[in-house]
């Protein structure tokens, strides 16, 4: 197993870009651990290996994964993320509490919180909906990553018309969180949430915008047609 994440960061390394890595830190208010390695690239890498981790024992990859995650690189971050979902066949209810580790341990950045909720861990929360209770807990965390995680954990079901009950009652615990970055990630469930159950989260929207953050609320609305934006955004 050591050898495999041996040679993705060999590949990693040999795949330096020093504009991307020069660059890269702007997208990011925090500070990023970067090879500095564009994202087509990185994805190339772990793609290349992916045969050989669907082979592989879940447990197995796992681990692989959580050295990845371990590195504090954004783009081993990546890699974890893209591996982890390659074998969502395999997920199980149990396998929520590796991800929360995850989640609680390792994400330090938007793009690495995204990234794998989006993906892995909203795959098995629509797999195994009795999750949902978890991601409340998330939204009360401490740690805004964990709160973000919560939400963006919810986008891609949002987007198919799943959840909304859930959704809303996810939009209420963070309805007034401070974090911008938490805002933007309600925001945008919400936004998704809009797709299936347009005059459902505009009706929410309506009963919330005094107190809602004008960031979250400009996400929410964005996809909605101008008329429903402007009555959003009036001040009463």
């Amino acid at each position: 197993m050591t050898s495999i994440i041996q040679e993705v960061r060999q590949e990693l390394e040999m795949s330096i870009d020093e504009h991307t890595r020069a660059s890269g830190q702007r997208f990011f208010k925090e500070e990023v651990k970067l090879y500095g390695v564009k994202t087509a690239q990185v994805s190339r890498i772990g793609k290349a290996y992916l045969q050989q981790i669907k082979a592989m024992e879940k447990r197995e990859v796992f681990a692989l994964c959580e050295q990845l995650f371990k590195s504090g690189y954004l783009e081993e971050s990546f890699i974890a993320c893209q591996w982890s979902y390659a074998i969502r066949a395999h997920f199980e209810p149990e396998d929520f509490r590796v991800f929360e580790k995850w989640v609680q341990q390792y994400v330090s950045n938007w793009a690495t919180c995204d990234t794998l909720c989006n993906h892995t861990v909203g795959t098995l929360v629509e797999m195994y909906p009795e999750h949902l209770k978890n991601l409340k807990a998330w939204a009360n965390s401490l740690n805004r990553w964990t709160r973000r995680a919560a939400a963006v954990t919810l986008i891609v079901p949002a987007r198919r018309g799943k959840f909304l009950q859930d959704i809303f009652e996810l939009a209420d615990i963070l309805l007034l969180d401070q974090d911008d970055l938490v805002q933007k990630g309600y925001g945008w469930m919400l936004k998704a949430a809009s797709q299936a159950h347009l005059q459902a989260v505009f009706a929410y929207v309506m009963q919330h915008k005094a107190e809602m953050p004008r960031t979250a609320l400009r996400y929410a609305i964005e996809k909605m047609p101008q008329e429903l934006k402007s009555r959003a955004m009036a001040k009463e």
